[in-house]
């Protein structure tokens, strides 16, 4: 089935046509038709299954119709649970909108708030946001949300993971009533059904690829070893096997800058993203990996959704999650 017969608009069509994309993915395929019709949906979907365009390219293409954005005023809101992940929804949209006219933009913690600011005084049409920050713009009276038409929960389950809860109730609150909402999670645990219940009105359920298995095309491989010498056997297999670009999962931020000392010892080069360190850092080591300059980024389960490397050739689970779902996240 080709993008063209979902419904989408020519300008779209050639954007994803040069995005190197020839075909929908399952997700896409149910969920961009039911957008376009503008009924809430409650999307279930693994991370690497393309869902970002399912939501973003309907979305864009509704919005292209409008009026203007009005000063301080977003027509669409996108949460997201990381930087990262804000970081890379933003980048798909400019990707994405770029024969159409549309503004777009992303805000978050860790970087300097006046940009944002000034960044909102002419209204954008999309916004995407980090709970805690959107928040603090909207104490600072920077952005309103009385002309909002769409929202989106990317990424719910993790969001919920990550505490913003009691964030996400408040945000609710602040926005109209008469909206579409999606909301796209990995997993339909009872307390996803408990968020969605009280924010979508007769969703759609669809489920495509619940995050209960590995995606199939991945190789996996197991090798035993003893805990004291993991590290060692991390080292050997990078230079025995010459992988240039190697993504690395820790469970703590303290092992990840640990094991960057060690690999530069053996004189691979790494960085280390995780929450501790500074937005401009963290943007630094992803650069440096995506370019190559960095052979091996040793990252916390913070990254787990938001890193997008096109061909990544190796993953390693170098300390096991703490919940099988990240598992598959850190892989797919």
């Amino acid at each position: 089935m080709p993008f063209g017969s979902l419904g989408l608009c020519n300008e779209l069509l050639k954007s994803v046509a040069e995005q190197g994309y020839t075909s929908p993915s399952p997700i896409q395929i149910e969920a961009i038709p039911v957008v376009l019709s503008q009924r809430d949906v409650m999307a279930v979907a693994n991370t690497g299954t393309g869902k970002t365009a399912s939501f973003t390219l309907p979305m864009v293409q509704l919005l292209s119709g409008g009026v203007s954005p009005q000063p301080q005023s977003v027509r669409a809101l996108v949460i997201t649970p990381t930087r990262e992940l804000a970081a890379q929804v933003a980048a798909s949209i400019e990707n994405y909108s770029r024969y159409m006219n549309i503004r777009s933009g992303a805000v978050f913690g860790g970087v300097r708030i006046e940009p944002q600011i000034s960044q909102l005084q002419g209204g954008l049409d999309v916004l995407v946001a980090t709970p805690g920050r959107l928040i603090d713009l909207y104490n600072q009276q920077a952005i309103n949300f009385d002309r909002l038409e769409i929202l989106v929960l990317d990424e719910a389950d993790r969001m919920l993971d990550l505490g913003f809860i009691d964030d996400i109730r408040h945000i609710q609150m602040l926005l109209p009533s008469k909206r579409q909402t999606l909301m796209f999670s990995a997993t339909f645990s009872k307390e996803i059904k408990s968020l969605a219940k009280g924010m979508l009105n007769n969703p759609l359920l669809i489920e495509v690829d619940t995050a209960t298995s590995a995606v199939d095309k991945i190789k996996q491989q197991l090798h035993p070893v003893d805990k004291e010498r993991k590290s060692e056997v991390l080292i050997h297999l990078i230079k025995r096997n010459k992988w240039h670009q190697v993504l690395v999962f820790t469970r703590t931020k303290l092992g990840a800058d640990s094991l960057v000392v060690q690999l530069e010892k053996a004189r691979i080069s790494a960085a280390s993203i995780h929450s501790n360190r500074t937005q401009h850092a963290r943007t630094l080591a992803l650069d440096g990996f995506r370019n190559g300059n960095v052979k091996v980024l040793v990252a916390t389960d913070i990254a787990s959704r938001g890193i997008d490397v096109n061909q990544l050739p190796c993953v390693v689970n170098f300390e096991l999650p703490y919940v099988p779902e990240d598992y598959v996240h850190r892989i797919g």
